[in-house]
């Protein structure tokens, strides 16, 4: 268990790496390709429509397809797609890489947390907010490393192929360790439906508290090197505050959970991102910027881990279709999120478009108790 237990958090920290390696570099590519906001917020878009997409079959390839073979298949597809965003210009090709990175990632993702609530089960105590806590090391790892080579004189397109191969190794390397199980579901697998009942509103708040997640992870350092004037190697860092923070969160987060009402978590979790996201920007300073970002951070830490693991446990449902129905809606606030700050941003102003993170930071925050009532609690 010890190693599988490692596998598995190394999988959560290449998929938070991967995210990292796309996020670092969204200047660089909207250089590269030379586009205006509303043309990157499509790309991101084509993402998030690879992510819905799969996502509505991913509890079928999961009930017939263990996450250890899942996985790496996965991670292929992955680092083949982030490897490669800098490689063609046409524009074309980045929707059709964003496309692919967006289901395979979505897929990857549900088959990690499948195997974590497995996981979580079989140890009797809560084990997701550590798990995720790796997704968030990942993501410090992967923008910490950019802003080291971006002064050693390496290039984003040494960087994004580099990071792919390292990440997709250390994947399939992990992938030996995980769990041995056998899965026999029919060939036909069960109806696709849309959520409902507590795994609708369940959804529904992850797709909410996604939304700012994603907004970060996206637009965080754009908002520093454009709207701050910070340059790129400081800019980085906003990525790696808030991935920093919310690692330290999740890190924190089981030792939490096994001792704070989930509903309550999630209220704390809404109102600190909000502070955070308004401290950043009622004071547009770099300085002030990365600890608002970091605020944020903190505060989105526990969110996705007690609403992944509440739609893994509730009864009578098989805990990847449980996932895979939260994720196919909370996703797509993550996905849809980034591109809607695009389009605010377009119209209006960057800044403008961040303000979308405390709306909906507040929106988790009011909604938490209706949303989770005596669900999710490990």
């Amino acid at each position: 268990m010890r190693a599988t237990t490692w596998a598995l958090r190394a999988q959560f920290f290449v998929a938070g790496a991967l995210f990292a390696t796309w996020g670092v570099h969204v200047p660089s590519i909207k250089s590269h390709y030379a586009l205006g906001e509303q043309a990157l917020a499509i790309a991101m878009l084509a993402s998030g429509v690879g992510a819905v997409l799969a996502l509505l079959q991913a509890g079928r390839v999961l009930a017939r397809h263990p996450p250890r073979h899942v996985v790496p298949a996965m991670a292929v597809v992955c680092v083949g797609a982030v490897g490669s965003l800098l490689a063609p210009s046409a524009y074309g090709l980045l929707l059709a890489l964003m496309l692919a990175y967006g289901m395979a990632a979505a897929i990857f993702d549900v088959a990690i947390n499948d195997e974590a609530t497995t996981m979580e089960a079989r140890a009797g105590r809560p084990l997701m907010s550590g798990f995720h806590g790796m997704f968030s090391l990942g993501g410090m790892a992967g923008a910490g490393v950019w802003t080291l080579l971006a002064g050693g004189g390496v290039s984003p397109v040494q960087h994004l192929a580099g990071a792919a191969c390292v990440l997709g190794l250390l994947a399939l390397a992990a992938s030996v360790f995980m769990l041995r199980e056998a899965r026999n579901a029919p060939v036909g697998g069960t109806p696709l439906s849309l959520p409902r009942g507590p795994l609708a509103f369940l959804g529904l708040l992850a797709a909410v508290g996604l939304v700012g997640e994603g907004a970060m992870y996206d637009w965080s350092v754009l908002y520093l090197r454009q709207e701050l004037g910070a340059p790129t190697g400081l800019a980085s860092l906003g990525y790696a505050s808030f991935s920093g923070a919310m690692a330290a969160g999740r890190f924190g987060g089981d030792w939490v959970r096994a001792r704070v009402a989930p509903a309550t978590l999630l209220r704390t979790s809404g109102a600190l991102g909000a502070a955070g996201m308004a401290l950043a920007l009622a004071w547009p300073h770099p300085g002030t910027a990365l600890a608002g970002f970091a605020l944020v951070g903190l505060g989105f830490a526990n969110i996705v881990p007690v609403l992944f693991s509440a739609a893994g446990q509730l009864p009578g449902i098989a805990a990847a279709h449980g996932i895979a129905a939260v994720s196919s809606v909370g996703y797509f606030g993550m996905m849809a999120g980034p591109p809607l700050i695009g389009f605010i941003a377009e119209a209006r102003s960057l800044t403008a478009g961040m303000l979308v993170v405390i709306v909906f930071a507040v929106v988790v925050a009011v909604f938490a108790k209706r949303a989770l009532g005596t669900h999710g609690r490990a």
